[in-house]
């Protein structure tokens, strides 16, 4: 109780912007045309965010701590950009601006912006990406291996009775979390908004007809084509094989080339690969990101980084940064306002 009434004290200085008169499927039919960036789709369909802007774009926000944080990238038209950033900016004085590209970490810092890297997002070129060469070699082996033990892949539309499976998948991996109790949020929307409209979701089937485990995609959108997936959940039973996420990555990965799709992106590793902005930042609060990553502490008790990374860098895709940008306060107050709503502690 005394975290609510701190918060809702801190969240008193801040703006009352106006909501942006847009319906989920009106804020999804911006996304089919302008969401090109891994957080659009979950811009416009996560619960307890905020949008501000108008029929031609909007950005999604929230707040905690006495931080308005945007999330994300604004969706709308790139000449549309600046015009929604500044208008955004100008309503809420100080807003913070968390996960976006260097296209508005760019015009931020135009304003006066302190902008740091916050992690890496990787992306698979899918129509000049292959699984070839030495690198790769245990993504090909772990497809080899469960076709060889009797595994099979599926989307879940085609697997009777996955619903209920994958409920009780769900339930057993969240009781196996280092965090058991509360699904992640903002940065991760929760596995029980998944299943929306564009999204697939592939399954795998164990030898003994189970559903072991989970990769759900988010839709990547341009000029109202799906242009790609980003993986949004990863889940398995805790008795599944380690072959499991990698095999089904790939699958998927195949599906969606075949398909004509351009990318496929694997997500933020959050805090991985910090390195100096190129833009005004703070070198202190850089150095406590670096530290947080290599934390043992951190990565055993809260949230296992390092792991993370090394899942998506197994797949040898390109690296792009993501940044963290803010115009006044402390940016460490603001990390932590950024993990509060994020639910990670």
């Amino acid at each position: 109780m005394s975290r609510k009434l701190i918060d809702r004290f801190l969240d008193r200085k801040l703006a009352d912007l106006p909501e942006a008169p847009l319906s989920e499927g009106e804020r999804l039919a911006l996304v089919s045309r302008h969401g090109d960036f891994s957080l659009a789709y979950s811009t416009a369909v996560q619960t307890g965010l905020r949008h501000f802007g108008d029929a031609r774009g909007y950005i999604a926000h929230s707040a905690k701590m006495g931080s308005l944080i945007a999330l994300g990238d604004p969706v709308c038209a790139p000449q549309d950009r600046a015009r929604l950033l500044d208008a955004f900016v100008d309503a809420a004085k100080t807003p913070v601006f968390a996960e976006i590209r260097r296209e508005t970490a760019q015009h931020l810092a135009g304003r006066g912006y302190r902008v740091a890297m916050m992690g890496i997002d990787s992306a698979l070129d899918l129509q000049t990406y292959d699984f070839s060469g030495k690198r790769k070699e245990t993504v090909r082996y772990s497809e080899r291996w469960l076709e060889k033990k009797g595994y099979r892949i599926a989307e879940a539309e085609e697997v009777e009775g996955a619903e209920a499976m994958i409920r009780d998948l769900s339930e057993r991996w969240r009781a196996s979390r280092i965090v058991k109790k509360r699904e992640m949020a903002f940065l991760n929307r929760p596995l029980p908004e998944a299943g929306g409209p564009m999204m697939r979701r592939f399954v795998l089937i164990e030898p003994d007809g189970r559903v072991g485990c989970l990769v759900y995609f988010d839709p990547i959108c341009r000029d109202g084509e799906v242009i790609g997936y980003l993986t949004a959940f990863k889940r398995k039973l805790p008795d599944t094989t380690s072959h499991a996420e990698i095999g089904l990555t790939k699958r998927a990965a195949d599906v969606f080339k075949a398909e004509g799709k351009q990318v496929l992106m694997l997500g933020l590793s959050p805090l991985c690969d910090v390195e100096p902005s190129g833009f005004a930042e703070s070198a202190a609060f850089r150095a406590m990101l670096q530290r947080l990553y290599r934390s043992g502490a951190v990565n055993r008790k809260v949230f296992n980084l390092a792991g993370h990374a090394a899942f998506k860098r197994r797949f040898h895709g390109r690296e792009e940064p993501r940044y963290l940008a803010w115009n006044a306060g402390s940016p460490f107050a603001h990390f932590i306002a950024l993990m509060r709503l994020s639910k990670a502690f």
